[in-house]
């Protein structure tokens, strides 16, 4: 039993405020080693994103993403936590027209000249198989990579898509059948005009031997190695057919194709690469 004329227990005590101390900003300090930074911030950060695509319906995926800003060479330091607090202020639905915002977002909050964003997720096609029409689920890797300076925005599509590719030579100097591999092409572009994703992956799909699917039955499995077979491509032909689709495209201004082959009966893997300079 408490006594009533008990002292109060302790965790009911009134407690004396203690004073305010400011908190100091280190990052503000100066720095005299005279050399500015390119590129500092956050970088292998997941964030939970949308993706509108063509359909303009939103697709749910994960993105790793990296926010870097230009720092000063007065400057100690940045401060990391705003980049997290830019990201979470525009929401979770990332399109390329809301890009520039987020761009501009991290210049005014970082008092920055320039500032860059690198989106990296996995991008999801629901494709039928060529001959049953059963659907499966396909994923591919997508990114963006845009940058502001000043006013100035840069912004790079970055697709990658596999596929299959079937050896010309193998194909020439055999007497039955020919080795293949799995292949993949990496796309990167600069344009005028919006250029969505799903197309540039049709636009690589059409490219190889064959296309990836993930869902096959065994008419489906015969039709896929038949039509690998009759469109042999070396790695090659393989970037000069994607080059040239896009070189023909009106509102592409700068590409950059790779395609490795991992190699079914090498223990190396067979590399091409064109650019638009």
């Amino acid at each position: 039993m408490i006594d009533a004329g008990a002292a109060a227990p302790i965790s009911t005590m009134a407690r004396p405020e203690s004073p305010r101390v400011p908190l100091h900003d280190k990052q503000s300090e100066l720095d005299h080693r005279n050399l500015p930074i390119d590129k500092v911030g956050v970088r292998s950060l997941r964030f939970p994103i949308q993706i509108r695509d063509k359909a303009h319906v939103f697709q749910n995926t994960v993105a790793t993403i990296g926010m870097y800003v230009d720092l000063p060479k007065e400057f100690k330091g940045t401060h990391m936590s705003r980049f997290i607090e830019v990201l979470n202020a525009h929401g979770s639905v990332v399109h390329v027209e809301n890009i520039p915002d987020i761009l501009k977002a991290m210049q005014s909050k970082l008092h920055a000249q320039t500032a860059h964003l690198d989106m990296e997720f996995p991008f999801f096609l629901t494709k039928k198989a060529p001959v049953t029409g059963q659907e499966g689920v396909l994923d591919y890797t997508a990114r963006f990579e845009a940058t502001a300076c000043g006013p100035d925005i840069d912004f790079v599509l970055t697709v990658v898509v596999g596929l299959t590719t079937l050896c010309p030579c193998s194909k020439a100097i055999s007497r039955a059948s020919a080795h293949n591999q799995r292949g993949y092409v990496t796309v990167s572009i600069r344009s005028e005009e919006i250029v969505w994703i799903e197309d540039l992956i049709a636009l690589v799909e059409s490219c190889g031997s064959s296309e990836l699917y993930s869902l096959l039955k065994r008419p489906d499995e015969k039709a896929v190695t038949e039509r690998a077979y009759d469109n042999p491509v070396f790695v090659e032909d393989l970037v000069r057919n994607v080059a040239l689709k896009l070189r023909e495209h009106p509102d592409i201004t700068w590409y950059k194709v790779e395609a490795e082959n991992h190699e079914s009966i090498h223990n190396h893997n067979a590399y091409a690469c064109i650019e638009k300079g």
